[in-house]
């Protein structure tokens, strides 16, 4: 590996049609309990909220042991969607952002739901891990709450799970997704809906506990205010306001009240919607669990959540300020990858990319930014070893937290980075969509094609070949006396047929080397 190891540049390579980007911009939050759309307009950097949409449909109740929803719980969800894809359904792709939660990262794929959702919905569904999720909550609360210096403990609980972020101002420093919810809780502690101090106890004892693997890490970070954001904090709000336990925010006598009412009330408390009795009780437990775990004595309420942190996200990528690629470029600085080589790498790609373009149809956005990502880290895993390097390459990719990456984002990261070289196993594509796996198979043999091209890591100007592509095939044409030039690439470029066979794929050149 060359000593030339500065920080890598994401490249961009200029669309053949320029996109065009709408005034409005729509972000949907599939969560565990309820989903969340809402639709801005942005003009002159401000977000002014235009419309909203809350559907019920607890999705982590009907969920099995092995990841499938029951068939109820999935004609309600995909009713939803069809209600909500009714008023996203004419958006461009590229203004609207998607995501799903803690139930939708545990569906089981195989059973068709995932798909049938994104073919009601109309738009693609990005299922995001939990550190990435508490990383939008802290986005979308930072923007409700006055710019502070102050360093706040930011606080969701959902459906399924609840988020734990510390930061400043815009920036989280500490995030945590714990697989608790005021759904799976309630589910656990209270199944017929009888609420007794005992079963509130119990509740929070297992919060606690779930609590536990975080709290000292968390205590020592000195933060100064704890804020609450999302359907049960907003809800318990809402019912302490109603009682008169607390004028502002949520307290902990007020919480004290609540837990007492809750034992004693015959009725629902004044002040809480029917949608959310049912899960309130656990949600209740683990917001005390988590006052008595970091000793908070009151608690800021923010009507900024994760839906509110897509669409600033979203700005930030309509305006070339995409957190994805500044972690990736992180990531080549903190691995000390040859920024020499991903530049010469990635700009032959992307000459690859255009030449293709009229069969392939390859050169959307999309690609052009997986094949920017897949170029800048195709050698990370020599940190570790130059042996099977690409192995190790998809295990870095596979495994950490890359902020701003979805779970599918991340997993085609990682498959370009496996299949950059050596053997291509096609059945490592087998849980793609056919479709999807088409594009990615011949974004590699692209990608694959640029590195063999550049194996002496030369910076000088090389002749790049002219390329015809088929359904199975890529064609080459090279310059004159570019064989003799260069022997040990034409070697390559020969064993890649074989390489290329389980495909099965052939690279061809157009005419016979010169022979010496």
């Amino acid at each position: 590996m060359s000593s030339s190891s500065s920080k890598a540049e994401i490249q961009s390579l200029p669309a053949k049609e320029p996109e065009t980007e709408s005034e409005f911009i729509a972000a949907l939050d599939l969560g565990s309990n309820s989903f969340h759309m809402i639709v801005a307009r942005h003009s002159d950097n401000q977000l002014q909220i235009v419309d909203k949409l809350k559907d019920t449909v607890r999705l982590a109740s009907g969920l099995d042991k092995n990841g499938n929803l029951n068939k109820k719980v999935a004609r309600l969800a995909l009713e939803s969607l069809d209600r909500i894809g009714q008023r996203l359904r004419e958006f461009p792709t590229e203004s609207v952002r998607v995501v799903g939660t803690n139930t939708f990262r545990q569906i089981n794929r195989k059973n068709g739901f995932f798909e049938q959702a994104e073919e009601t919905l109309g738009h693609r569904i990005d299922i995001i891990p939990g550190r990435e999720e508490a990383r939008l909550l802290f986005l979308g609360v930072a923007h409700s709450l006055e710019n502070s210096t102050e360093k706040r403990l930011v606080v969701d609980i959902g459906g399924g799970s609840t988020e734990l972020i510390i930061g400043e101002n815009f920036r989280p420093k500490h995030l945590e997704s714990l697989y608790m919810g005021c759904v799976s809780m309630s589910q656990r502690y209270f199944p017929d809906g009888k609420i007794t101090g005992s079963r509130i106890k119990k509740a929070e004892l297992d919060a606690l506990q779930h609590l536990e693997s975080v709290s000292k890490h968390y205590k020592r970070a000195n933060w100064d205010s704890a804020v609450g954001a999302s359907g049960t904090i907003l809800a318990v709000q809402e019912v302490i306001n109603q009682q008169g336990w607390s004028k502002k925010g949520i307290t902990r006598y007020a919480l004290e009240e609540l837990k007492n009412a809750l034992c004693h009330s015959e009725n629902r408390l004044k002040g809480l919607q029917e949608e959310r009795a049912l899960v309130f009780p656990g949600g209740v437990a683990i917001l005390s669990a988590i006052f008595e775990r970091f000793t908070i004595d009151s608690m800021e309420v923010s009507s900024g959540a994760l839906r509110e942190g897509l669409l600033y996200d979203l700005i930030g990528r309509h305006k070339a300020d995409d957190i994805r690629n500044t972690s990736v470029q992180d990531l080549a600085e903190r691995f000390q990858i040859d920024a020499d080589q991903v530049e010469i790498v990635t700009n032959t790609v992307f000459q690859l990319l255009q030449q293709t373009d009229k069969t392939w149809s390859l050169n959307s956005s999309r690609n052009r930014q997986l094949l920017s990502w897949a170029a800048t880290l195709h050698e990370i895993g020599m940190n570790i070893s130059h042996r099977q390097y690409h192995k190790h390459g998809e295990y870095l990719t596979s495994n950490m937290d890359i902020p701003g990456f979805s779970d599918q984002d991340q997993k085609q990261l990682s498959l370009l980075i496996r299949c950059h070289r050596r053997k291509f196993d096609p059945q490592l594509f087998d849980e793609l969509p056919q479709k999807q796996k088409t594009v990615l198979i011949r974004l590699s043999i692209l990608l694959r094609l640029a590195i063999i091209l550049h194996r002496d890591r030369s910076t000088a100007h090389i002749a790049l070949p002219k390329v015809q592509c088929s359904d199975d095939a890529l064609r080459l044409k090279f310059p004159k006396r570019w064989y003799a030039a260069h022997p040990l690439t034409l070697l390559d470029l020969e064993q890649e047929t074989l390489f290329l066979a389980e495909i099965p794929f052939e690279i061809k050149l157009n005419q016979a080397p010169t022979q010496t």
